[in-house]
């Protein structure tokens, strides 16, 4: 039935449920187990199911659309305002139900097979990358405790190995013996982390949405991946400004009274977009590509009287909107400089 909304806590193995009117009368509390819910779900006429959006949602999604249905996720931090006092499965369904039918309410969208699977690979390559950062810094500790100083990053990973190699090293055999472990452990983990890059950048190649991106400056095959597999679809937002917003990349609010107060970016978005975002736009304002800038220009103005790292995030404010311009008009990256000129 179209006036019915069924709440949905999911979980590993048993599944509560909540069902309602739109009006908000109780039809029936259920917990099934996985094989169950989808019986049970197959027999049911078509209405609104709500998910909390967590592990296995979009999933599920998906499979309540094969089944008719008219599937919905929903953020938990929109969700537990509505839990009465004590929490419990039961409670949790109830309140998704209830927060659903709020008619200002937003919803997530769920991700399809595609977007997960470029999600995961793209989350695969960072996960290496963490795991080669903290090798490296344990190799520096090591070395650190013997009086050898070395700086953080990659970069300076030769300067190691030479260390390491120098037959004059004052290192105890056992050191060295534990140094050489952590440098072919460092290696393997950066021939993964090429290849999954490449991966990447193959699927980046391979989409019309990542070639229009990457016509924007300081925008990359990763970038471009990121924003196609983990943001939704962007005529979700009405404006660019939403979009940022999205992504955490405006100003915390503190107003009250009609007094504005803004502070720092809220960062309640999501941190992969965002950070890349912030790094491209770094990449825009530092060496060579800082002397490019007309000094004139809104970038060479802020340039002039604030810190890079805070132009960095207000540049990657604008790419963002930018971003936004970019997929609803089907268009590729016009020089807001240039288009004013011409």
């Amino acid at each position: 039935m179209k006036d019915t909304i069924i709440g949905v806590d999911l979980a590993k193995r048993v599944f509560q449920l909540h069902g309602a009117t739109m009006t908000g009368h109780v039809t029936f509390r259920k917990k099934l187990t996985r094989e169950q819910f989808r019986r049970f779900m197959a027999e049911r006429p078509s209405c609104l199911v709500v998910l909390e959006a967590c592990g296995s949602a979009s999933y599920w999604a998906r499979e309540m659309a094969k089944l008719g249905h008219d599937a919905k996720l929903i953020a938990p931090q929109y969700v537990k305002p509505f839990v009465k006092r004590q929490k419990n499965d039961a409670a949790d369904a109830e309140a998704i139900v209830i927060a659903a039918r709020q008619p200002e309410m937003r919803f997530v969208s769920p991700k399809t097979e595609d977007q997960q699977a470029r999600a995961m690979l793209f989350r695969g390559r960072e996960r290496l990358v963490h795991q080669r950062t903290e090798l490296v810094n344990a190799l520096r500790a090591m070395l650190y405790e013997y009086g050898h100083v070395f700086p953080a990053g990659i970069g300076h990973l030769k300067r190691i190995e030479a260390l390491i190699e120098d037959p004059t090293c004052d290192l105890p055999a056992l050191i060295t013996a534990e140094c050489h472990d952590l440098l072919a452990q460092i290696a393997e983990k950066t021939d993964r982390i090429d290849a999954k890059t490449k991966a990447l950048k193959e699927l980046a190649a391979g989409t019309d949405t990542a070639r229009r991106l990457q016509t924007m400056p300081g925008v990359g095959p990763l970038t471009a991946l990121a924003v196609e597999a983990f943001a939704p679809d962007m005529a979700q937002f009405k404006r660019g400004r939403d979009f940022a917003a999205w992504l955490g990349l405006v100003p915390r609010q503190h107003s009250s009274g009609g007094k504005e107060r803004l502070g720092r970016i809220s960062k309640a978005g999501q941190t992969d977009i965002r950070r890349l975002l912030i790094i491209g736009a770094m990449t825009r304002i530092m060496g060579r590509a800082r002397h490019k800038i007309p000094p004139d220009s809104w970038l060479g103005r802020m340039l002039a009287r604030k810190p890079k790292m805070l132009v960095a995030i207000a540049l990657a404010n604008k790419m963002a909107r930018q971003i936004w311009a970019i997929l609803t008009k089907n268009e590729d990256y016009r020089d807001p400089v240039l288009a004013t000129a011409a």
